[in-house]
């Protein structure tokens, strides 16, 4: 029988620590953002140098070993932790003889693999062609210079102008969709601001464990993998709280470390569901080794979006896999969660019930005949849990804002 599948990519990484930032762990992530893309990292290697080379990223003796190992290794794709230029992608690629790619390019894929909305799609297309323009325009330079003077300029220069046009129309098409959807996304939050509804968005780290909190509250069936940026499609689901107070609850993009400016950009419309929300759930993997630093990742970006006044309560999930009494001291004042087994979802609950912008009432009531278009009232600004019609009235359960509430004490029950 004939094999079709084909093997993952092997890949190897490699990163050159300069001190500028924590080098060994953003290896440890770039591993797992090639196993999300859908590779194989074989190895790791790392280069400690002052700067990064300017023409090959690392030194030519660590090129030459980076030579030796895809040819004994069978490496397919050589991963760099960093964002290369042109002139050191194709240096690279002709010292090894495999492909050669950089952290944006490998996240850029990621998102184009992941991105289900039209609005998704939208921001990945802009993002990549972000990038790749100033790329095309180093290659036209790199053209340029083949001649020697007047008359030399071939048609390879005239195909780089043609593309680099190209990508300028296609990017302000983008643009112009994107405030297209931004326009809806704008119409629908000032309906959901004119109908009360409340909204609670969850942000964190990527692969916190947000769209499986996110099914495990709503049973929204959201993709809930163990793979690093699995949701990046805002998701909206109705949640009711004990109370009997229904809120809307938005899962949004994950973050991670170095994320390129222009994904940051890209995606910051899907970033302000966060901003625009009453309530703020901050998620961390509170058995990944790096929770603070994810915490205060998450922190850093909710202050910069103009967060400040918003309640946020910080959740620490994956609580199953930590032994309680090793808990660190300053996690006591989190809530403690698994979104798996549910453990902690109570608590969670009563948090966002005692963060809800309005003071909420849960009322017994009998509303004489006379006065039964307070159930509509009901109906139209609270919740409706249940109504019965008795021989003294409508004996009715509700959950009140304060100024609907000012309307129904009289009839209390």
């Amino acid at each position: 029988m004939i094999e079709n599948e084909q093997r993952p990519d092997r890949a190897l990484l490699v990163s050159v620590d300069t001190g500028s930032y924590d080098a060994e762990s953003s290896l440890e992530e770039l591993a797992e953002l090639v196993k999300s893309a859908g590779a194989e990292p074989v190895l790791s290697m790392m280069q400690k140098l002052p700067r990064v080379e300017s023409g090959t990223y690392v030194g030519t003796g660590k090129l030459q070993e980076i030579a030796d190992i895809c040819r004994e290794q069978e490496i397919d794709l050589v991963v760099a932790d960093s964002e290369l230029s042109p002139t050191q992608i194709k240096n690279m690629e002709n010292a090894a003889d495999v492909r050669v790619i950089d952290r944006t390019t490998l996240i850029l894929d990621i998102f184009a693999l992941r991105a289900r909305s039209r609005e998704g799609k939208l921001q990945v297309e802009l993002a990549q062609l972000k990038y790749l323009l100033p790329r095309l325009t180093g290659r036209g330079v790199e053209m340029s210079r083949l001649g020697g003077g007047i008359g030399t300029r071939g048609p390879g220069e005239t195909k780089i102008e043609t593309d680099r046009r190209h990508i300028r129309r296609r990017m302000e098409t983008l643009r112009e969709e994107l405030a297209e959807v931004e326009k809806h996304r704008q119409m629908l939050r000032r309906r959901r601001e004119k109908d009360g509804v409340i909204t609670c968005a969850i942000v964190g780290y990527t692969n916190a464990g947000k769209s499986t909190l996110m099914n495990t509250l709503t049973d929204a069936g959201v993709l809930a993998q163990d793979k690093l940026f699995a949701t990046l499609d805002p998701t909206s689901r109705a949640l009711r709280l004990p109370s009997g107070v229904s809120i809307m609850l938005i899962d949004t993009v994950g973050l991670v470390r170095r994320l390129p400016h222009h994904l940051v950009e890209a995606f910051r419309s899907t970033l302000e569901e966060a901003a625009q929300s009453d309530i703020i759930i901050n998620l961390c993997d509170a058995s990944g080794e790096e929770a603070h630093l994810h915490l205060q990742v998450t922190r850093d970006l909710l202050d910069s979006l103009g967060c400040g006044d918003t309640p946020v309560l910080t959740v620490l999930n994956k609580c199953d896999l930590l032994d309680a009494s090793v808990m660190p001291q300053d996690f006591a004042g989190c809530i403690q969660i698994s979104a798996k087994t549910g453990e902690g979802i109570d608590a969670l609950l009563q948090a966002i019930e005692d963060n809800l912008p309005v003071r909420m009432h849960r009322v017994s009531l009998l509303v004489p005949f006379a006065q039964a278009g307070l159930v509509s009232d009901i109906r139209q600004s609270g919740t409706l849990l249940s109504e019965e019609y008795t021989a003294d009235g409508v004996a009715v359960e509700a959950v009140a804002d304060e100024q609907l509430y000012a309307k129904l004490k009289a009839f209390e029950r």
